[in-house]
């Protein structure tokens, strides 16, 4: 279980957001945290910090928000690494991934999601939005309850402490010119008054940490009449509505045959975008989708180690930067549980691509550290992916925060203004020493209290499923 919650923090340096989002270094640093678990106040330049508060030994950052998860996949990463045909793509790795779904039980969705989920903490993430698509059981029925691994993900992150979005997924055909779902979709299949309906109950239940958006799989799996009814039945949700879109050219070309237009053209010629959504991948756009969804007030989830994996392409995200559109970060099929390691590649893929160093910095913007402005994205984006009122190191935020651990080897030395440089550029490290949540530690001295019977469970339930991989 988490530790009793501090009633302060004192920290010799903590990188706070100011009233526009952008990130800064302070120095002596006291957060306190209400009874509710949130930042109640920060103030910096206290040189001495008071009795109640715990000082802490190393610099604080906010924790990040993971906006896009399949939990289930933990249990295929690194299983889908060869190939044994002539070709190999997103299309075959995908029905090679279906075996998983359609073998994995509520109990241990649980162990594999919970030894995700510590991993996450560890990599720097505090909360992690489920793209939740995997809803019935292995002949396509519904549980008695239908939620039933929707709280086996609950009880994991409860396990675990991290907090969670719960995205039940609107998926009901297999395609454009396809009608209904194929055979090993059969888990899958939810209408737009299931998932609201869904949402709607786990947001009842009130758990601890947990909160419920919306998503819809993408353009291929819902019918336009679907997305519509959740159009309306969503019409006063304030929470966050994700979609997969535009991650595949073959996608995109379906799309246009279909449809006559591309996957972030249609939704916003029907008027759908706006800032309660979250189009992850959008990975193949041209410039009017970019602009549209920049008028829209919609944001982007960019999750830069599976797009690689799966050989998504690269985005545009010169593009997006210059619209100003909020980018989020996903570890989505978990080969990387790492935050870091996504906001690297986030900038080498397009360091790659344009043959350019530092793609994402903009001194000409006051920000010549490609490492802050990456970072800063990733918290301003994470409150409206995860259906949070405000996120990062700043009063009513949840009190979530990462220690940096200043003896870890890539920061052995460095000046302190360079820290995020390092904790981004530099690696492998183990850079998280403690990690925060809600205002309790979850990780003290980068171990959590639950990681051994955790593994073992997690062990086990891979012996149980690998055969079928």
């Amino acid at each position: 279980m988490p530790e009793q919650r501090p009633a302060a923090l004192w920290a010799p340096r903590a990188w706070l957001l100011d009233a526009a989002g952008r990130g800064q270094w302070r120095e002596q640093v006291l957060l306190r945290i209400g009874a509710d678990g949130r930042w109640s106040e920060i103030t910096a330049d206290l040189a001495r910090p008071p009795a109640e508060a715990q000082v802490l030994t190393g610099p604080l950052l906010p924790g990040l928000v993971d906006a896009h998860s399949h939990a289930f996949q933990r249990a295929f990463a690194g299983l889908a690494e060869r190939r044994e045909s002539a070709a190999d793509d997103f299309w075959s790795w995908r029905d090679r991934m279906y075996r998983v779904a359609l073998r994995i039980t509520p109990e241990q969705l649980r162990a594999v999601a919970a030894q995700l989920y510590v991993e996450l903490l560890a990599g720097g993430y505090t909360q992690v939005c489920e793209f939740h698509y995997l809803q019935h059981d292995g002949g396509g029925r519904p549980y008695a309850d239908p939620l039933e691994l929707s709280w086996a993900l609950a009880d994991a992150a409860a396990d675990v402490g991290i907090g969670l979005t719960l995205l039940p997924v609107l998926y009901e055909r297999a395609g454009f010119a396809q009608p209904a779902l194929r055979d090993d979709q059969r888990r899958f299949a939810m209408g737009a008054a299931d998932i609201w309906r869904a949402a709607r109950d786990v947001n009842g239940s009130r758990r601890l940490l947990v909160n419920a958006g919306l998503a819809i799989h993408s353009l291929r799996a819902a019918a336009p009449e679907s997305i519509a009814e959740l159009r309306r039945l969503a019409e006063g949700f304030t929470g966050a509505i994700h979609i997969h879109v535009a991650e595949q050219t073959a996608e995109v070309d379906d799309c246009l045959r279909a449809t006559g237009a591309r996957p972030i053209e249609w939704l916003a010629k029907q008027g759908l975008l706006d800032p309660r959504w979250h189009l992850v991948h959008a990975t193949h756009t041209v410039p009017a989708e970019i602009d549209a969804v920049a008028n829209s007030g919609a944001a982007v989830v960019i999750c830069p180690t599976t797009e690689a994996n799966l050989g998504d392409g690269l985005c545009d995200l010169p593009g997006w930067f210059a619209a100003g559109v909020p980018i989020t970060i996903g570890s989505d099929s978990h080969v990387s549980r790492d935050a870091l390691e996504e906001l690297r590649w986030l900038d080498y893929g397009q360091r790659l691509a344009l043959r350019r160093r530092n793609i994402s910095a903009a001194p000409q913007a006051g920000w010549p550290s490609t490492a802050e402005r990456l970072f800063a994205l990733a918290v301003n984006g994470g409150a409206a992916a995860a259906g949070e009122p405000a996120w990062g190191l700043q009063p009513g935020a949840r009190a979530d925060a990462l220690v940096a651990d200043a003896r870890d080897a890539p920061l052995l030395g460095l000046p302190s203004e360079r820290l995020l440089d390092a904790l981004v550029f530099s690696s492998p490290g183990k850079p998280w020493r403690d990690v925060l949540v809600a205002g309790r530690w979850v990780i003290r001295e980068h171990r959590h209290a639950q990681r051994d019977c955790i593994a073992r469970r997690f062990e086990s339930t891979m012996r149980a499923i690998w055969g079928v991989c």
